[in-house]
C-alpha cells in the first residue's frame, strides 16, 4: 500500500463531515422561506428538548441559563460531526453503505420536522432538498480523496486543498445561515400597526422605587435584557395579518379574534414582575416589565364559562402549552392578552405579536408567548407540556429575595464613615414585601431599607447600610416577609417540582 494512503483515509472523515455540513447549509438557506422549524438542527432540537427528564432542563439552565439553547445547538453540531465523520470514514471502505446512511440521517432529521407543531409536508422541503444534494456529494468526495485517485501529488493536493475548501465555504454558508434564521427581523411587519392608548395606564414609578446604588438591576427591566427561556429553539415567525386567538371548550360560545380585533379590544397597562421556575435560589431568571393588553376575564365573560370548568389551557403556534387555574384569569389581578412590553410591541422573543401575562403564577403554567388559542377546561381532563414532565400543575410563586450588590466574592470598599452598602431585590406577586432582613455572618438580622413600592405584583429594591463593618472576609443572607406575614423558608429545594426556596447567601470581602 502506498505510504500516503493512510493519510488519504483520514480524508474519507473529512468528506463526511463536509457532505454533512452542505446538507445543513442548503437545509438551513432554504428553510428561510418555510418555518422557522423547517430548519433540522431547530426541529431535532425541539424534539430533544420534548424527551428530555425536566432535571436536565433545571441542569442546564442551571449552568447556563439563558444561554441554554446555544449550548444545545454547540452539542448538537458536535454530535453531527462525530456521526457525519464516523460515516465518512465507512465510506473509505464501503461509499455506498455511507451514501445510505447520510440518507438515512436526513431523512430521520425530515421525519422530526414534519412532526414539529404548526409543519406541514411543505416544511420538508429544506431537509430534503439538503439531502439531496449532500448524498451525492458525499460520493464524489470519497472517490475523490480515495487511494487510488491520487494521481500525481500536484492532484493529489488539489484534491485535498479543494476539499478542505468546500468544508471551510459550508461552515461559513452553514453558519451565516443560522445566524440568518436566528436574527430574522420582523420590525417591518411590527412597524404596521401602532400600540391603542390603554383605558387605564399603569400606576406611575415612584424615583424612589429605584435603589440609587451601583450595581443594582434597573426598576423596570429593559426589553433587550428581559430574561427569555422557553422551548423554542427558533422564534416562531408569526404574520399577525394571519393571527387568530381562538377560545373556545367548556363555553357558552366561542369566539375568534384577528390581530386588527384584539387591538380593537379596551386594553389596560400593567406593571408585573414575571419569573421562571427554573430561576434557582438568587436567580436572575426574573425580570419587571410595563405590560399592555386585553384582561382575559373580559374575554372569557363574553364566551361564558361553563359550571365545572377549573382551567384554560393556553396554546403556543410551536405547540408549547400552559395550563392555568381558571381563578388566576378571571380574579382582580388583571391577567393579560399581552401586546406591548414597555412601550413598544412585544419583541419577537417575547411573544410577538400577542402572548400571556399572568401575576402571581410561574411561566411555565401561565407566559405562553406567541398566543394561539385558550381551551377553557378542567386540571383533570386536560395536562399541559409541563405537567406531564413531572412540574406541578399550578404553578404560584414563592416569596424570593436575593443580593444584587456586591455579587459573590466582591471586594468592597468602606466609605469615610467606615460603611459598606448591599442591596438586592425581593419579590411576592399578589402579596406584596413588607420586609426584607440582612443577616452579615452569624450576627442578627437586620431590618433592610425598602425602594417605593409600585404594587403587589412587581418586584421591590432594598437596600442596608452596615456602618460597622470591618475588614476581612464575610458572608450576608437575605430574607423576606410578605404582605400577608409570611417568612420567606429557609428550607432549601431545587426549580422541581414547584419552584426554589431557601434564603440567598454571598460571600464578600471588605477591604
Amino acid at each position: 500500500m502506498d505510504a500516503g494512503a493512510r493519510p488519504l483515509r483520514w480524508w474519507s472523515v473529512v468528506a463526511g463531515v463536509v457532505a454533512g455540513l452542505v446538507l445543513v447549509a442548503v437545509a438551513e438557506l432554504v428553510s428561510l422561506a418555510f418555518s422557522s422549524s423547517s430548519a433540522p438542527f431547530v426541529a431535532v432540537g425541539g424534539g430533544f428538548i420534548d424527551i428530555i427528564p425536566p432535571w436536565v432542563k433545571d441542569l442546564a439552565i442551571s449552568l447556563f441559563g439563558t444561554r441554554d439553547k446555544l449550548v444545545l445547538f454547540a452539542s448538537m453540531g458536535l454530535v453531527y460531526v462525530l456521526l457525519t465523520g464516523l460515516t465518512g470514514a465507512l465510506g473509505a471502505r464501503r461509499p455506498r453503505l455511507a451514501a445510505a446512511l447520510l440518507a438515512a440521517l436526513g431523512l430521520f432529521a425530515t421525519i422530526i420536522v414534519l412532526t414539529r407543531a404548526g409543519n406541514g409536508a411543505p416544511d420538508a422541503i429544506p431537509t430534503a432538498s439538503g439531502t439531496v444534494i449532500a448524498v451525492p456529494l458525499l460520493v464524489v468526495l470519497l472517490r475523490a480523496v480515495s487511494p487510488a485517485a491520487d494521481g500525481t501529488a500536484w492532484g493529489r493536493r488539489r484534491t485535498l486543498v479543494g476539499v478542505g475548501a468546500l468544508g471551510v465555504v459550508a461552515v461559513i454558508g452553514a453558519a451565516i445561515a443560522r445566524g440568518a434564521n436566528a436574527s430574522r427581523e420582523i420590525t417591518r411587519r411590527a412597524a404596521q400597526y401602532v400600540l391603542p392608548e390603554p383605558a387605564s395606564t399603569a400606576t406611575p414609578i415612584p424615583q424612589d422605587a429605584q435603589v440609587d446604588l451601583e450595581g443594582m438591576p434597573p426598576y423596570v427591566t429593559p426589553n433587550e435584557d428581559f430574561y427569555r427561556i422557553d422551548t423554542a429553539l427558533a422564534v416562531p415567525r408569526v404574520d399577525p395579518t394571519s393571527w387568530q386567538l381562538r377560545i373556545h371548550g367548556l363555553v357558552d360560545r366561542e369566539l375568534t379574534l384577528d390581530f386588527e380585533e384584539l387591538l380593537a379590544e379596551p386594553m389596560i397597562e400593567k406593571h408585573v414582575t414575571l419569573a421562571c421556575v427554573s430561576n434557582s435560589v438568587g436567580g436572575d431568571l426574573a425580570g419587571n416589565a410595563t405590560w399592555l393588553g386585553v384582561p382575559v376575564r373580559t374575554l372569557l365573560e363574553r364566551v361564558g364559562v361553563k359550571d365545572g370548568a377549573d382551567m384554560v389551557l393556553s396554546r403556543s403556534v410551536d405547540g408549547f402549552t400552559a395550563s392555568t387555574p381558571l381563578e388566576a384569569l378571571t380574579d382582580e389581578r388583571d391577567s393579560l392578552i399581552a401586546v406591548g412590553m414597555n412601550g413598544q410591541p412585544l419583541p419577537r422573543q417575547h411573544g410577538y405579536p400577542v402572548r400571556m401575562v399572568v401575576p402571581g403564577l410561574y411561566g411555565y403554567v401561565s407566559a405562553t408567548k406567541w398566543l394561539t388559542e385558550l381551551t377553557v377546561t378542567r386540571f383533570a381532563d386536560d395536562t399541559a407540556y409541563w405537567s406531564t414532565r413531572g412540574w406541578s400543575e399550578r404553578g404560584p410563586i414563592k416569596i424570593a429575595s436575593r443580593i444584587d450588590v456586591p455579587r459573590s466574592f466582591a471586594t468592597l470598599t468602606p466609605d469615610a464613615e467606615g460603611a459598606v452598602m448591599l442591596g438586592g431585590t425581593a419579590w411576592a406577586q399578589q402579596r406584596g414585601i413588607a420586609h426584607v432582613e440582612v443577616r452579615i455572618d452569624d450576627g442578627d438580622w437586620r431590618e433592610a431599607e425598602l425602594g417605593a413600592e409600585v404594587s403587589d405584583d412587581t418586584w421591590v429594591q432594598w437596600s442596608l447600610r452596615w456602618e460597622d463593618a470591618t475588614s476581612g472576609d464575610h458572608a450576608a443572607t437575605v430574607r423576606a416577609r410578605d404582605g400577608e406575614g409570611e417568612l420567606q423558608t429557609d428550607e432549601e429545594a431545587p426549580p422541581a417540582p414547584n419552584g426554589a426556596s431557601g434564603w440567598h447567601r454571598i460571600d464578600f470581602t471588605v477591604g
